[in-house]
This record gives C-alpha cells, structure tokens and sequence, in this order.
C-alpha cells in the first residue's frame, strides 16, 4: 500500500512520490483547510488502497488499532429531523450506546444510516473525518486516545488519513472527553485529563 504525502506549502502541496500525482479529493481539501483556518497545518497521506476499518488504516501507518479514530455518527430521532452527534472512538474500542445517550441525555440514540451521516457530514462512511463538516456537530472523544502521542484520523476520503496529537484533536473538533466506550470503568475526570497527556 504505498501513499501519497501531501504536505501544505503555503497554497501549494509537495507530493512525494514519482509518477502520476492525483488531485487532492476536494473532501479532503476541506478538511485541511477547516484545520489551517484554527491555525493547524495538516500532513495528510493518500493511500492507493482503502483504510476504510480501523485495522487497515492501523496496518497503512504501521500504527496500534487504538490509534486510529473512529468517526461514528449517532442521531437523536425528534419532530426537526435527526439530530447528529459525532463520536470520536479508539479504534480498539466499541461505543456503548447506553452509555453515549446518558451522556448526550438524548432519547432513543441510535447509529446514523450512511445516507444520514453523508448528510448531515457532508462525507461519507469510511472518511468522515472528526472536524470540517458542513453543518455544527456536538462531538464527543473517547478519553482512551489520549494514551497516544500521536492519532491518525480520516481526512475526508476513505483513503486519506492525517496524525496529529489528541488535545489538537479535541481543540480542532471542540470535543468533549469522556468514556462512552463499552467497559469504561475509570472516574471522568482522571480519563479526561489522559487525554491531554499526548500534546
């Protein structure tokens, strides 16, 4: 699986890699430029192959499982139409629903269908990436990726991945840390300031 490196340069990108240089997928131009617009500049790779699950894009970067961020939707049914929430997940972990709702208080909390999340995101399943959507999403993070230095999350496509530290992760979605992942057991509070640990 060999990637594509773009590297911002001011307004221009460095590609390294001979042969045929792609366009950057304008998904993924998005989301470099929500995070240059907080003054985060971001190095992003292009995979040729999909790092759709947790698993592949753990093995494209030759990171942990637990490094990669899971973006997952989750809506809120009510009379307005669904009401999204984003949840930012350590990919070793899965999301206890239960859990998540009485963090959110919100009623039957269910998993957004791919047609929700593209519309309410404005990507789609396998690329959402944890900030740079078209609408405001209430974001919440797991407070387990804070046990990494470095995260790699998806960058618009389900092919484009970036790493960066966990408290740039939580500064640029403006996340709210705290456990939602099945068997959380550890205080709040002391989950919460982990996950700063990493910047």
């Amino acid at each position: 699986m060999r990637p594509w490196h773009l590297v911002p340069s001011g307004s221009s990108f460095g590609r390294c890699r001979l042969g045929h240089v792609p366009e950057i997928p304008d998904a993924t131009q998005r989301v470099i430029d929500a995070a240059a617009r907080k003054g985060v500049e971001l190095k992003v790779t292009i995979f040729e192959q999909s790092t759709h699950t947790a698993e592949d894009a753990a093995r494209a970067v030759g990171g942990e499982v637990g490094q990669i961020v899971k973006s997952l939707v989750f809506v809120s049914d009510s009379l307005e139409g669904p009401e999204p929430c984003l949840v930012l997940a350590s990919g070793a972990n899965t999301v206890d629903v239960a859990l998540l709702a009485a963090v959110l208080t919100g009623p039957k909390l269910r998993r957004a269908t791919a047609d929700e999340a593209r519309e309410l995101t404005g990507f789609s399943i396998g690329g959402i990436p944890p900030f740079g959507h078209k609408r405001q999403i209430r974001t919440v993070m797991d407070p387990d990726l804070g046990r990494y230095d470095v995260v790699w999350a998806a960058a618009g496509t389900s092919t484009a991945v970036f790493p960066l530290a966990p408290a740039t992760l939580r500064m640029l979605s403006n996340a709210v840390v705290t456990p939602i992942a099945a068997g959380s057991t550890a205080p709040v509070s002391e989950q919460a300031a982990g996950a700063s640990s990493g910047a």
